[in-house]
């Protein structure tokens, strides 16, 4: 087992961990009793999928992931805005 093997194992157990986070998010988002439970359980996985992004990121030290992590958090957080304007009844 060299260094890089040492390195890149805890970012695997993370990997794994995020994948079961996601998991119980979407049964939260399928089983949600109201819409405002679905869409929270909705901005939860793009949390996950937006951290997961970013210890990729970290995993291959390629600048480009943390760069699109960046980008895809954004356009979670104006989604999630206009989601909440919806629901709540209001014009866009």
């Amino acid at each position: 087992m060299n260094g890089l093997d040492a390195f890149i194992d805890p970012f695997i157990v993370v990997l794994v961990l995020l994948f079961l986070s996601v998991l119980m998010a979407v049964i939260r988002i399928v089983k949600g009793p109201t819409a405002p439970d679905r869409v929270v359980g909705l901005d939860t996985v793009n949390t996950i999928i937006i951290v997961s992004m970013v210890v990729f990121g970290v995993i291959s030290k390629s600048v480009i992931y943390i760069d699109v992590a960046i980008v895809y958090a954004f356009l979670s957080y104006i989604s999630t805005l206009f989601i909440a304007k919806y629901l709540e009844g209001g014009e866009f």
